[in-house]
């Protein structure tokens, strides 16, 4: 490309949000951005910001202000569907008239009807396949309450897996949060999508599950958000799950 052609370098991160113009320069010399696979250090730089694939620190730059990502906190009883035929209430229902284009969105990370928590919903369709992909085993977070005492080591049963009737499945990570007389509160961590896998997995090592919500999905976590509330995606979360999968 020649010098007079695009757009300086600095002056797309400027637009993009991701800092002042004067960071942005102070990132450039610092070797902390690239284009297209390679380091830019030169100010002068100009970019396509159509064509190039930027990163600042590894992490991808969205500059296509058409792409829609968002994290949903789906309530009880709602259907991880954009539509129902049977006319039940789904997550179609809560972006009908709030965003723009909802028909292209997918949703990523399905849940069952009986559980709350954490869905992303965009029109990246290769972001949102290579999410739910399990070759790219990005970890998916739950809180469930489960019926009994959980014994100490329960965390090192199920990490090292327990077989089910479709294979065998291991969590990631497991830790106990809370615990009250005849119920627990425990966090489990896995890159599985198998449906219902939470609450098979801890059903068969004898604890059912009585509520679940999936609290993260990669480095998008639900935080504070209420059950039927959506929120854009930040810049930062959006590089992060490129980074994720290799995008």
């Amino acid at each position: 490309m020649a010098d007079t052609e695009g757009v300086r370098l600095q002056k797309v991160l400027s637009q993009a949000g991701i800092a002042s113009r004067r960071v942005a320069e102070r990132m450039i010399a610092d070797g902390r951005v690239e284009v297209d696979g390679h380091v830019v250090t030169e100010l002068g730089t100009r970019v396509d910001p159509d064509t190039a694939d930027i990163r600042v620190d590894g992490s991808r730059i969205i500059l296509d202000d058409s792409m829609v990502y968002l994290a949903v906190n789906k309530p009880i009883g709602m259907h991880s569907t954009m539509s129902d035929d049977r006319g039940r209430p789904c997550i179609g229902d809560l972006v009908e008239h709030r965003v723009r284009g909802n028909k292209n969105l997918f949703h990523v990370g399905r849940l069952d009807a009986d559980t709350e928590g954490l869905l992303i919903l965009t029109n990246d369709g290769e972001l949102a396949h290579r999410l739910m992909h399990p070759s790219f085993e990005v970890p998916k977070t739950y809180l469930a309450t489960v019926t009994g005492s959980v014994p100490r080591g329960l965390g090192k049963t199920l990490r090292a897996g327990i077989e089910l009737e479709d294979g065998p499945v291991k969590l990631d990570d497991f830790a106990v949060v809370d615990a009250v007389p005849g119920k627990t509160l425990v966090r489990v961590t896995l890159h599985e999508g198998r449906k219902r896998i939470v609450r098979r997995l801890l059903a068969a090592a004898g604890y059912p599950v009585e509520a679940l919500v999936r609290t993260e999905i990669g480095s998008v976590s639900l935080g504070e958000q209420r059950p039927g509330s959506i929120r854009v995606l930040t810049r930062k979360e959006v590089g992060e799950l490129y980074k994720a999968v290799g995008m």
